[in-house]
């Protein structure tokens, strides 16, 4: 009888991110296969695992998966992590996957965590239909026609990017898609943790230095977004202002999220609100919402 591939999630920053479940299955396996086996062996380490470890990454996938699958056939149950999070997420493995599963042996994965879900989840995008397209091409130019192919993707848009490319990616994406609201989520998880949420021009000016691992998270076009959708009662209207302002942190930028969500310009979206305060400042039978000055 076969053994099993367990695809393992690990922590993608804090090592208490990791399910009793996970740290039951390594312990019983008797390889592990994992992209860095140093970083690995920090995570066995502080939860006292002994179980032995192999390399699998992108160099060496072709050469060590026909191997691995030998010693699954012979019984052997093997556990696959990537450096952090999710296996097989812009990480290797799926050549393992294949042919273990080509050659009938059962593949388990144990759900856990995954950075474009905590990112996302986190963010105020819209959640129930998003891609996650991993990391843009490394070429500006290649970049430039990786982001025209999906200008009109009508879902939550979900990226990782390296630190040295990253501004250069959200100008060009600002360029190419418009200022759409992003989510920039930096080193989740781990004690310099942040994220900043806004339209892509408020947010370009505060990354002097981009340090760390970023997933961003980018709102659908407006397009798709509904701009027909109409513009709540008054007090509905400010009530919403006041809910968005707390996620941005800013008046300005709640204002151009607002605009954006019911297809209208910033600027006629400011004089609707300032109207609608002005209504509900002569009704007094109205409560008055919690609306940011």
């Amino acid at each position: 009888m076969s053994g099993t591939l367990y695809l393992v999630a690990t922590p993608i920053g804090n090592l208490e991110d990791i399910t009793v479940r996970a740290l039951r299955i390594l312990g019983e396996v008797r390889l592990i296969a994992a992209e860095d086996t140093r970083r690995t062996a920090k995570l066995l380490r502080h939860y006292g695992i002994a179980t032995p470890t192999t390399s699998l990454h992108d160099h060496n996938e072709h050469e060590r998966a026909p191997a691995l699958v030998e010693r699954l056939l012979s019984g052997i149950s093997i556990a696959l992590l990537s450096d952090a999070g999710t296996p097989i997420i812009s990480d290797p493995g799926l050549l393992l996957v294949r042919e273990a599963l080509s050659a009938g042996i059962s593949v388990v994965s144990l759900p856990g965590p995954s950075a474009p879900i905590a990112a996302l989840i986190s963010s105020g995008a819209p959640s129930s239909s998003f891609t996650f397209v991993g990391f843009p091409p490394r070429r500006s130019n290649d970049r430039i026609k990786w982001l025209k192919a999906l200008a009109d993707e009508p879902r939550t848009l979900i990226f990782f990017e390296a630190p040295h490319r990253l501004i250069a990616t959200l100008t060009q994406i600002e360029t190419v898609w418009g200022d759409r609201s992003v989510a920039i989520c930096r080193e989740l998880t781990k004690i310099h943790e942040e994220s900043v949420i806004g339209p892509i021009s408020s947010l370009l000016p505060t990354l002097s230095t981009p340090r760390g691992e970023y997933t961003c998270v980018v709102w659908p076009a407006l397009t798709e977004i509904n701009p027909a959708l109409p513009v709540p009662p008054g007090p509905d209207l400010l009530e919403e202002l006041g809910q968005i302002t707390k996620t941005y942190g800013s008046r300005r930028d709640a204002i151009k999220e607002i605009a954006r969500k019911y297809g209208m310009t910033a600027r006629k979206m400011y004089t609707t609100i300032e109207n609608a305060k002005l209504v509900l400042s002569f009704d007094i039978n109205q409560p008055k919402p919690n609306y940011p000055s």
